[in-house]
């Protein structure tokens, strides 16, 4: 009976041990790019994502102090299914902890469900609409950088008050677009603005030329796009050719990035307004890791707000960890810790993280300059006005976020 209790006793002695040991040891943390490698959206996130990602690993510092990183990337090709199978196996094969980037707000949608499921983490800095710190807010996400709300009441509401009053929309049709125009047209219409139309094109789409036509005889003062990526700019080239802008109607870009305006070139773009929370060329900090970032590049391009975002919100994450001090398989744990702490970095300075996990910060509404006006390459932009954080996204009173005890 003795032998039976001692062998008992030892046997728990090591299952107990091997659990302790494992909880101190438990510092492996892997991050999943998710992103568009390959379509319409691959210069704002894809490859420079990772490459982001990688950075925000190697100034972490965690791995001198015994932590392992691994980071795996995956094209989601913008679509639901191919994300939500991508995150399935990431959660439950390769134990992957967090997934960054998400460009695709249909992508990011889906994938929250599966996060949220399966208690891990997305820090999206690439999908825009505003619903994932709305309505379908989640314990296990976190939103960086930009959102439809943002954009909306950054740039449709400036443009209304410098008397753009009229607005047609051309919009990307599906999540993302469709968010875009209804915030936009709240924006506006709060503003004193009217809608005098809408039409909706394909992603990825090629040929813009009945669409702008529409906007064209709509005669509104702004033309929305409320695209992004390839799409924008292609409406942009195409709006040239229909001598839009030369007719009277003015441009509105509300989701630009500073790639896009580098395919463009500023003989197509100067004069464009619109809105983001970063820029390579704000400060020191954001010079100093845009150079350092456009090093990395085999196109030596500067960094995207997207991107830059992916850098950013690692960076808070890691912070959140090491304060934590391991165990990083409980997400909804990691994100409140990340909630509960104040955000800070070089790129986009001072700020906090909503209940809702709407990550706050300044909005700048920019103009792109003309030729005469840049001294060198992506030299594009100059600050027109600056949204407070505390005024460029929804507040917490405006929210329906189920986070929100009311």
């Amino acid at each position: 009976m003795k032998n039976k209790i001692s062998a008992l006793m030892l046997g728990t002695t090591l299952v107990l041990g091997a659990g302790t040991g494992a909880f101190a040891q438990d510092k492996v943390i892997k991050i999943g790019n998710l992103t568009d490698m390959s379509g319409l959206y691959a210069d704002v996130g894809g490859a420079g994502s990772t490459v982001a990602a990688q950075m925000a690993i190697d100034d972490s510092g965690l791995a001198a102090k015994g932590w392992k990183i691994d980071l795996v990337s995956a094209d989601h090709q913008n679509k639901p299914d191919v994300g939500t199978t991508t995150a399935r196996q990431w959660a439950d094969v390769e134990k992957v902890d967090v997934i960054v980037d998400v460009l695709n707000s249909g992508v990011a949608l889906a994938v929250k469900n599966v996060v949220t499921e399966k208690n891990i983490i997305m820090i999206n800095s690439g999908a825009a609409s505003s619903a994932l710190t709305d309505a379908q807010c989640s314990p296990n996400v976190i939103h960086w950088v930009y959102d439809t709300y943002m954009l909306a009441n950054s740039t449709g509401t400036a443009l209304v008050k410098a008397g753009g009053d009229s607005w047609f929309f051309l919009t990307a049709d599906y999540a993302f677009g469709a968010a875009l125009e209804k915030d936009t047209t709240a924006a506006v219409t709060a503003a004193g603005g009217k809608i005098l139309g809408s039409v909706k094109h394909p992603l990825n789409s090629s040929d813009f030329s009945s669409f702008l036509l529409q906007a064209q005889a709509s005669k509104a003062k702004i033309v929305g796009l409320a695209n992004a990526g390839g799409d924008t700019t292609n409406s942009i080239k195409q709006a040239a050719e229909f001598g839009i802008v030369k007719g009277g109607q003015k441009l509105a870009g509300l989701l630009m990035f500073v790639s896009d305006v580098n395919s463009l070139g500023l003989n197509v773009a100067q004069g464009l307004n619109f809105t983001e929370t970063f820029y390579w060329d704000m400060n020191d900090g954001t010079r100093a890791f845009s150079k350092r970032f456009a090093e990395k590049m085999k196109n030596k391009a500067m960094p995207t707000m997207v991107q830059a975002g992916v850098y950013s919100g690692l960076i808070h994450y890691f912070k959140a960890l090491e304060a934590m001090g391991g165990n990083p398989h409980d997400g909804a744990k990691v994100v409140a810790k990340m909630k509960e702490m104040k955000t800070d970095d070089a790129l986009f300075g001072p700020g906090e993280i909503q209940i809702t996990g709407r990550k706050i910060t300044p909005a700048y509404l920019f103009e792109v300059k003309s030729p005469a006006e840049s001294k060198g390459p992506w030299d594009y932009y100059k600050l027109v006005g600056t949204t407070p954080a505390d005024k460029a996204f929804r507040p917490l009173s405006e929210s329906t976020c189920p986070l929100i005890k009311k």
